[in-house]
């Protein structure tokens, strides 16, 4: 989750004027996913509150957060893509992208391999050297907004930063399945590092087409096609293919920011349907589109652990019809003060995701359990979810007052 930053982006005759719709959205997203992600230890709640099982042909409003982001992923590109070109060249952006993919790729690491860290080959133990890297990974990715006085204070915080997380790559030692020792393990990057890859996929696609006004489109039906065709087995990728060989993988997670992309470019594309009403036709057009396709793909399945081209499309069309309302609501009414609790999330978003899982390896490195054991089942424990969600937004707000910021 990652996720990206919004920068400055042109709205009609207001160039310096930022989406607050954006902001919210991506907000609200997190908002959710702290929340479902703290109910996932909770036990007793209805089938609906948790994801589907990979054997089965459903899906929840769980299994939808993660392709929210990754809809704002492709959402934001667009915008992120023109502010970095008018500052730098074409390949000062490639090297951008690189950098950001490779920064949520190790991230993501971090949080996948916590658990798996073997203290009897390490000095630490693994909640501990969690907790180093993903200090170091915030001071290397703190943005400083103080005086010049100390500016070069921040720089050596940042260039420790950056030495604390190589140190816990070196240091890393875990057990294989032969009970050798082994490295970091990257087959699965959690989800940070699997929007890095996404990410880093989709600019493939989209960077050196961003001037034609259909490519994105294009490559969106060229992805779920793909996509259905691996479902299908029509297309039988070798197993266990590495992301870093392949980072599109099936297509799925790749579509849903297309999809971003494509959304971003009818509210702010530079084409002739210039007033607001043909962009919301466009919009819920394309939102009906999406839903339409994927009901005709549910003989192919409906599952989030599959990656199926309906979960896909089906999080697509309702990311489309959120994000719709949300401009309308924010942008275009300009009513936002409703949205307080979740806007410096939105806007300091790395450091709100962050924030959870420093939680949980502070509680693990400590020992304390008394969560696992208490308000872990049924409502009360639906309740404590909420509350967690709403300290952790609390602290985000604070800290973000603090001007305590994470980009990459």
């Amino acid at each position: 989750m990652a996720t990206v930053q919004t920068a400055a982006v042109e709205v009609t005759a207001k160039p310096s004027v930022r989406l607050a719709s954006i902001d919210i959205f991506r907000g609200l997203t997190i908002a959710v996913m702290i929340f479902v992600n703290d109910l996932a230890s909770v036990h007793g709640l209805p089938w609906w509150n948790y994801h589907m099982p990979a054997n089965k042909d459903a899906m929840t409003y769980v299994d939808m957060v993660y392709p929210f982001f990754l809809f704002i992923v492709g959402l934001s590109l667009p915008i992120a893509v023109k502010q970095r070109l008018k500052k730098g060249s074409t390949l000062s952006l490639w090297v951008h992208v690189l950098i950001r993919s490779a920064s949520l790729i190790v991230l993501g690491l971090i949080l996948a391999n916590a658990e798996k860290a073997d203290p009897a080959r390490m000095v630490i133990n693994g909640n501990v050297w969690a907790l180093i890297a993903m200090l170091g990974a915030a001071l290397y990715l703190s943005i400083y907004t103080g005086s010049e006085r100390g500016e070069k204070t921040h720089r050596l915080l940042q260039v420790v930063g950056l030495a604390l997380v190589v140190a816990m790559y070196a240091i890393f030692r875990r057990t294989t399945h032969t009970g050798d020792a082994g490295w970091i393990d990257g087959s699965y990057p959690e989800i940070l590092g699997l929007i890095g890859y996404t990410y880093f996929a989709v600019s493939l696609l989209y960077i050196p087409t961003r001037r034609w006004l259909w490519a994105p489109l294009g490559w969106l039906v060229a992805l779920v096609t793909f996509n259905s065709l691996c479902i299908a087995k029509w297309i039988v990728l070798p197993r266990h293919l590495p992301l870093y060989f392949w980072p599109f993988d099936n297509g799925a997670m790749a579509s849903i920011t297309m999809a971003g992309i494509v959304t971003s470019v009818i509210f702010l594309g530079d084409h002739r349907w210039k007033e607001l009403r043909e962009k919301i036709i466009l919009a819920v057009a394309f939102a009906f589109a999406t839903l339409l396709a994927a009901r005709l793909l549910t003989p192919l399945g409906i599952s989030k652990i599959r990656a199926t081209p309906t979960w896909s499309l089906y999080s697509v069309g309702a990311a489309v019809l959120s994000f719709t309302i949300l401009y309308w609501i924010c942008d275009v009414k300009k009513q936002t003060r409703w949205a307080f609790f979740v806007q410096p999330a939105g806007a300091n978003t790395l450091l709100t995701y962050l924030l959870p899982d420093f939680y949980y390896f502070i509680l693990a490195a400590a020992g304390i359990t008394y969560f696992e054991n208490h308000f872990n089942y049924g409502w009360p424990g639906a309740v404590r979810s909420v509350i967690f969600t709403a300290c952790i937004l609390a602290i985000s707000a604070v800290l973000t007052k603090w001007k305590v910021r994470l980009q990459l």
